[in-house]
């Protein structure tokens, strides 16, 4: 199927997620509760958790929970071929800030006008199915935003889904209990690493004490690079160079 995929039809990306409020003392008082609750049973605790650390474990974790968390930044990469030399470049962009729903109707509008038709076109990321996507849309319903049709997937069989394309998925060809980093596959495939400035645990410290989304988007743009030049691995194709990489601010 993968060499059957046209890559000027993919669109790649990948999100970064913060915790919803700074800090825990600044959640509301139910959804202080409700972390409480949720901090138990991911620590398999049975005995009440001492505040001190409750709000260290917010800090650390709540970020990768919908219901908790918020996206800081979408980043997204399109493929194309140049028109004089005919090589393949990269266009990288990122929707980023402060206002998650601005954000995400923006993200929305490039899908609506430029990606509608999940029969035609694909959405690609590492571990997007089990990750991305459902974070992305469990935050437009929470900001009541409506579903483009890429992402309406309630009640689809995954023949319908087809249109998403995971690279992890790609990488396991079955092996439902294998994870593998983005970052494992660009040593073991030799392609340039994703990551090289900050990693995941800094994500909240960029966004909430330095608000440095510049160097935030960059982070995320790595990602999505990286994904793209993955997906070139498995269909044999060549590598991007940097000279074909083009981000856009």
């Amino acid at each position: 199927m993968i060499d059957q995929v046209d890559i000027a039809h993919v669109l790649f990306l990948d999100i970064e997620t913060v915790s919803g409020r700074p800090v825990y003392d600044e959640l509301a008082e139910e959804l202080q509760e409700l972390w409480s609750i949720k901090s138990r049973q991911l620590l398999k605790r049975q005995e009440e958790l001492e505040e001190d650390e409750i709000a260290a474990y917010y800090e650390e974790r709540a970020a990768i929970y919908a219901e908790f968390g918020k996206i800081a930044c979408i980043s997204v990469g399109v493929v194309y071929r140049n028109a004089d030399d005919k090589r393949l470049r990269v266009r990288l962009k990122s929707f980023i800030g402060d206002d998650e729903s601005q954000i995400l109707q923006d993200f929305s509008q490039l899908l609506q006008q430029h990606y509608g038709d999940p029969a035609k076109f694909f959405i690609c990321g590492h571990n997007i199915r089990e990750f991305d996507i459902p974070y992305i849309c469990r935050r437009m319903v929470v900001n009541q935003l409506p579903l483009p049709a890429m992402l309406n997937l309630a009640g689809k069989k995954p023949w319908e889904t087809k249109h998403l394309l995971d690279t992890m998925e790609l990488w396991k060809f079955g092996d439902s209990k294998n994870y593998t980093s983005l970052k494992l596959l660009a040593a073991v495939l030799q392609f340039p690493s994703p990551k090289d400035d900050i990693d995941g645990s800094d994500v909240g410290r960029v966004f909430w004490e330095e608000r440095d989304f510049d160097r935030l988007s960059l982070y995320c743009e790595k990602d999505v690079l990286a994904t793209v030049q993955l997906l070139l691995r498995f269909k044999r194709m060549p590598l991007l160079e940097e000279e074909q990489v083009l981000h856009v601010r």
